[in-house]
């Protein structure tokens, strides 16, 4: 009996109803002939109401829905979540659905209504687009299903509740290794010009425009009467570890996520594209101490196991510890290797601090620190100025943009190769640099 009572919900159209009973028996202490018509007016609603509750409840019918979602969602892009609804009452219904959507996208209000005839099937789907890493919980679905009289609904719990994992962007992830294909793997996403060649000989083909001249194969077109050309391979299984900041100047926000989303998005990118390539990708996270560490591997499993890492990674607030990180790579790296920092530098005091370190890392293996330019400071630097205090925010504007490019050309003095890019740039650019450094036979 609690169960059937806590399955009844009032609609809206039944308090109408009985208003306008009470509002006769009001109007029936004034004139007496209309006490007749509001009790006729209360009886009929009494009856529709037992109607209601028969149709809803004792014919047997009912609603089953499913949620059809992936077991895990992709950090920072539109995931698809889908509704399927099925009707088993003899008669129409309409059908209020609420869904209890995971807290973390505050969303307090999602309902939608749908009509459906008896057997009838209908799909429905949402976007959702989370902007941190973790657990989502979904609540039950609920649908408060009301006949063709309206006056009541039943309750319906029909998709139980379910979780799902949001993990670093592996939609990003596949759009980048599609772009590496379509632009061949050789030059990059952008054409970049070859230096020399590596010495792993790969085939001998026919000359095309465009092929180096050098590397014209005299003997083979001496047999054959046609210009041939030896083609090289990239050096393969060269170490690539991506260094991953989590100190506290990766927390600041863009856009709903901070920098560590958007270098942990850009890091299972760039990683696939090593793989692809047939290097070896590895994984070092570090803040005021050792954080985890996957050893440089070209094997099936590697990027799933990346990912399952770079899952639950967050920002420590505290500065990170770069002679930590150093004592740690000089123990755990013996091999010269492509060392890709993600961090981010404020100012040139800041890179200061870590300089010595970093140019001890530079000594040893290939550097590229990777860093963030402020778009906010970008715009406001373009900003027309109509007061005084326009002119002071533009000027320190102005100041911190110049701080950025002296970060870069201190880097470059020591023979440590950078990146300044937007974080919504961040994966194109630093996929780039790789491909590049591949062309070029730098590592």
């Amino acid at each position: 009996m609690k169960k059937f009572i806590s399955a009844i919900f009032i609609a809206p159209r039944w308090y109408i109803a009985f208003s306008a009973a009470a509002l006769l028996f009001i109007c029936s202490f004034f004139v007496e002939q209309m006490y007749g018509a509001a009790v006729v007016f209360l009886s009929l609603i009494i009856l529709l109401t037992l109607a209601d509750i028969y149709l809803l409840f004792l014919t047997k019918g009912t609603l089953q829905a499913h949620r059809l979602m992936k077991p895990r969602f992709s950090l920072g892009d539109e995931n698809e979540v889908s509704l399927t609804f099925s009707s088993r009452f003899p008669f129409p219904v309409t059908v209020m659905v609420v869904e209890q959507i995971p807290y973390q996208f505050q969303q307090r209000n999602f309902r939608t209504k749908l009509t459906l005839r008896p057997g009838a099937r209908k799909n429905f789907s949402y976007q959702l687009k989370p902007f941190a890493r973790g657990i989502y919980s979904f609540g039950s679905l609920l649908c408060y299903v009301a006949s063709p009289i309206g006056l009541l609904q039943r309750r319906v719990e029909t998709a139980p509740a379910a979780e799902v994992k949001v993990y670093p962007s592996f939609l990003q992830l596949k759009k980048y290794q599609l772009m590496a294909v379509a632009a061949n793997l050789h030059t990059g996403i952008r054409k970049t010009r070859r230096i020399g060649h590596s010495m792993e000989f790969e085939k001998i083909k026919n000359y095309v425009p465009g092929d180096d001249v050098r590397t014209i194969n005299w003997m083979a077109t001496a047999r054959s009467g046609n210009m041939m050309v030896n083609t090289y391979s990239d050096t393969r299984e060269q170490q690539v570890y991506v260094l991953l900041d989590k100190g506290r100047s990766m927390k600041m926000p863009f856009g709903n996520m901070t920098l560590l989303d958007y270098a942990i998005n850009a890091t299972l990118s760039l990683l696939s594209v090593v793989l692809q390539r047939y290097d070896k990708a590895g994984l070092i996270t570090f803040s005021n101490t050792a954080g985890n560490m996957v050893p440089a591997e070209r094997k099936n499993m590697q990027l799933q196991t990346i990912s399952e890492v770079l899952y639950n990674q967050e920002t420590e607030f505290k500065e990170s510890d770069y002679e930590t990180l150093l004592i740690n790579l000089s123990k755990k790296i013996t091999t010269r290797s492509l060392l890709i920092l993600f961090t981010n530098f404020e100012t040139s005091a800041a890179l200061n601090r870590q300089l010595p370190y970093l140019r001890q890392l530079a000594g040893k293996h290939l550097l590229c620190v990777v860093f963030f330019q402020n778009t906010l400071l970008e715009t406001l630097r373009n900003k027309e100025a109509e007061t005084t205090e326009d002119i002071y925010i533009i000027t320190m504007a102005q100041r911190f943009d110049y701080e950025k490019k002296q970060i870069v050309k201190e880097l470059q003095r020591y023979g440590i190769l950078s990146v300044l890019t937007t974080p919504q740039q961040l994966s194109l650019d630093v996929i780039n640099k790789y491909l590049e450094l591949k062309a070029r036979n730098s590592l």
